[in-house]
């Protein structure tokens, strides 16, 4: 019974994460999808484009299913960062289809294993690299809630938008959140004042 809810709850959260870090990329310019938002070269097509290889590797690879996609994916040992942004061939359109068709294989992996479910993960040291579908499971929700907020924070740098889901996001009051930044600004200067 325990085990059920544990998938269900962990897998509920996974599709919910996955939603919010495409909603990211809803209405903006090629550029702004693509270009680099820190100094490491963080961009938000880059997210969604590793958040798939991730759940592809994960839950394909871990567990002897590799996806069926049309594209293989680099060897683990291959490892270049290339996952982390689009090259200038490849379209948003091929990044979400295939981050979705990820979602389809992931999810029929979880669906179709129990969460004891051995899997073995190469790139992980041993004795963690013997594992099984819950710990995969909860690794996997980690880096999609980790990604999903660094997406958060560079959208927001972007245009000010924020939020889980569009329904959810409130109208922008641009003098209110002035107010609220200077407040926290005051407060920060108030703890550590600036010595001349």
């Amino acid at each position: 019974m325990i085990d059920e809810f544990a998938k269900d709850n962990l897998h509920g959260r996974l599709r919910r994460d996955r939603k919010a870090l495409l909603w990211k990329l809803d209405g903006l310019s090629e550029y702004d999808a693509r270009r680099p938002l820190t100094a490491t070269g963080t961009n938000l097509l880059g997210l969604v484009k590793h958040v798939a290889t991730v759940e592809a590797r994960y839950f394909g690879e871990v567990f002897g299913r590799p996806s069926p996609d049309p594209e293989p994916l680099p060897r683990w040992q291959d490892y270049n960062g290339s996952d982390l942004w689009a090259t200038a061939d490849e379209t948003r359109d091929q990044i979400i289809g295939f981050y979705r068709r990820t979602w389809e294989h992931s999810d029929a992996t979880i669906n179709e294993l129990p969460l004891d479910a051995p899997g073995h993960v190469p790139w992980w040291p041993e004795p963690y690299a013997d594992t099984n579908l819950f710990a995969v499971m909860v690794h996997v929700l980690g880096e999609s809630i980790r990604h999903a907020g660094h997406a958060d924070i560079l959208r927001e740098g972007l245009d000010g938008r924020t939020g889980l889901r569009a329904e959810h996001e409130k109208q922008i009051d641009e003098k209110a959140r002035a107010a609220y930044c200077a407040k926290i600004e005051q407060a920060a200067r108030s703890a550590a004042p600036i010595k001349a």
